[in-house]
């Protein structure tokens, strides 16, 4: 998730594919990458990805996005029609359309983690402030700003909301929302990771202070490779794409991945390619260059 503002921006144009095996599979993020800023799928981008499809590579999108925030993609599902949402914490069908999303696996947060995570955080950066997503709740602290497009079911403590006995008790924890409303996002991030340790991943995607906590071990990068694995599929044979920190240990993981023309320095340095923003198009045109060298 992010708000809608560039990172930085590129005009070079994008590094043809290596001579490698075909790719099985093409991950790509949402936000920043493959969605334009005005949070649109081109016609371009739309083309390639069914052309993809339809030479037999899985297209997945894989995002920080709630299930219930995939409807800027859910027209442009072809094939299998699976999404990893959360940052890894689930794998969501996207088949039934917005509002009837099905999951198929979540790796949730555990409640005491959860606690113990913000309480850490709480000690180490004094402010920050709280939300919860569930797989289909979504509560916030009262002094927790009105970052996201829809409004909270409960304005809670975060230690009422994950409490075990508490009003949100029903459903999973995907992840929590951590907000600084004045430190450096990527001071903030270090922090976090420093104060949390192993009881959580954290990661950000937004320009802002604002941090996703997921469960120990839960990105991206882990839940595509178990998506991947049980399709008999390499790491080598996936292309990814991303523009923030969220997506640096997919791209890592991947055989061949490109950071956006927008992406954040530590993207560009994991990214093993680079193609161009997603305003112009840069999915699209890796894609095409892809089937072309290979069909």
């Amino acid at each position: 998730m992010r708000e809608n503002e560039r990172v930085t921006s590129a005009t070079r144009q994008p590094e043809p594919p290596s001579a490698l095996a075909p790719p099985r599979l093409i991950a790509t993020d949402l936000d920043g990458t493959l969605l334009r800023d005005d949070q649109s799928v081109s016609p371009r981008t739309v083309a390639a990805l069914a052309a993809a499809e339809e030479a037999g590579i899985e297209v997945f999108f894989v995002t920080g996005r709630p299930a219930r925030w995939m409807d800027v993609v859910s027209e442009h599902v072809h094939g299998h029609g699976l999404a990893i949402c959360g940052n890894g914490a689930a794998v969501v069908d996207l088949h039934d359309g917005p509002g009837a999303h099905r999951f198929v696996t979540v790796r949730d947060l555990a409640r005491d983690n959860a606690l113990h995570v913000v309480q850490l955080l709480r000690e180490a950066a004094p402010g920050t402030v709280y939300a919860v997503e569930q797989t289909y709740g979504f509560h916030q602290e009262p002094d927790y700003p009105k970052l996201h497009m829809e409004l909270p079911d409960r304005l809670l403590p975060a230690e009422e909301i994950l409490a075990a006995e508490g009003p949100a008790a029903t459903e999973p924890v995907l992840k929590i929302l951590a907000y600084h409303p004045e430190l450096d996002p990527d001071g903030f991030l270090t922090t976090a990771r420093l104060a949390v340790g192993e009881h959580a991943n954290v990661t950000r995607s937004s320009p802002s202070a604002l941090l996703e906590i997921s469960g120990p071990g839960v990105s991206k990068a882990s839940t595509l490779a178990l998506c991947c694995a049980e399709r008999g599929i390499s790491h080598e044979e996936v292309v990814a794409f991303g523009d923030m920190p969220n997506d640096v240990e997919m791209l890592t993981w991947a055989g061949r991945s490109y950071a956006m023309g927008n992406a954040h320095p530590d993207v560009v340095a994991a990214a093993s390619g680079r193609t161009v923003a997603n305003n112009d198009d840069g999915v699209a045109i890796v894609i095409e260059q892809m089937l072309a060298q290979w069909l």
